[in-house]
């Protein structure tokens, strides 16, 4: 084995163990501790000004223009808090008793998904990088549906595998982006099941064949898997918003809860061809999620490259 093999392997292994013992320690500290650990993580993350925060400052300042630097920086940092609280409740999820979960989180608009669901249909949701995906979900598996998505392979595939039994503890099905069968064609085979919510976090395009949308002024590249999923299978999509708000004294988690806010089914609002209507139902879900964006910016977890401005230059190798 070559020296560079060696070090491939020993890192894996420190970050197998790293997440295992997260999940292990992290859920059996009191609730303050381990919030009070994860918002000194954000700190110090926040004072490094590493590459993912300053994405995340770019980012915040496309959409928050008014922001002067002092304010932009405070909230970064109250983004990068938001983020490792994000994290914190994931390693704590698997131990929370449901009456928590439902403690823990507010829901509107989610009466009609779950009659579609309830009647063997399948409900398909555009969601962003907001608040706490997981939650919400392991909320919809007792109060809505459960839930099926598409996750991104991380590395190493233990750490994978790891994020997958989890979130198959709380009901989720997880179809892998990569290194598997066709997504898209396992998305199709669960919607043609039905009885769950199909939710995919589409804000960012992770395939470089997205659609153009408006983003609060900005030209962004989100996925169409869901829109293309909606017209070929015929179930309905919604545009669900997720952030984060203050707890009322004695509820949610670490002083927070989750907001989810589901939108009307969506329509095309344009004839014509199909990727003319794709475009159309992902702009609508882009004009969606914006107003959470634009209100609740510090739960945009977006520490990646969303823009067009961003991603023009990597693209053409500047």
């Amino acid at each position: 084995m070559s020296a560079a093999s060696l070090v491939e392997r020993t890192t894996e292994t420190v970050s197998v163990l790293g997440f295992r013992l997260g999940w292990s320690a992290v859920r059996t500290m009191p609730e303050r501790a381990a919030y009070r650990l994860f918002d000194r993580i954000a700190d110090l993350a926040f004072a490094r000004r590493g590459k993912g925060v300053e994405r995340l400052r770019a980012n915040y300042a496309r959409v928050r223009p008014e922001l002067g630097p002092a304010e932009l920086d405070e909230l970064v940092h109250a983004g990068m808090r938001s983020y490792m609280r994000y994290y914190c409740e994931a390693f704590r999820l698997p131990s929370l008793r449901s009456e928590q979960i439902d403690d823990a989180v507010r829901a509107s608009g989610t009466e009609e998904p779950a009659r579609v669901c309830a009647a063997g249909g399948a409900a398909i949701a555009f969601v962003g990088h907001l608040g706490n995906f997981d939650l919400a979900a392991a909320w919809s598996a007792t109060n809505l549906a459960p839930v099926t998505t598409v996750a991104e392979r991380l590395r190493p595939e233990a750490v994978f595998q790891e994020f997958v039994a989890f979130r198959e503890s709380i009901d989720m099905d997880i179809i892998p982006l990569t290194g598997g069968d066709d997504p898209f064609a396992g998305l199709v085979r669960a919607a043609r099941r039905g009885g769950r919510i199909i939710a995919l976090a589409s804000d960012r395009d992770l395939t470089s064949n997205g659609v153009e949308v408006d983003l609060l002024g900005h030209r962004a590249r989100m996925a169409k898997g869901p829109a293309v999923l909606s017209l070929l299978t015929g179930a309905p999509l919604y545009a669900a918003s997720v952030h984060y708000e203050p707890a009322p004294r004695g509820t949610g988690l670490g002083g927070y809860r989750t907001v989810i806010d589901m939108g009307p089914a969506l329509a095309p609002r344009v004839d014509g061809r199909t990727a003319d209507k794709v475009a159309d139902l992902t702009q609508q879900c882009a004009d969606h999620l914006a107003g959470t964006i634009r209100a609740h910016t510090s739960s945009w977890h977006m520490l990646q490259r969303v823009f067009g401005e961003d991603l023009d230059p990597v693209r053409s190798g500047v």
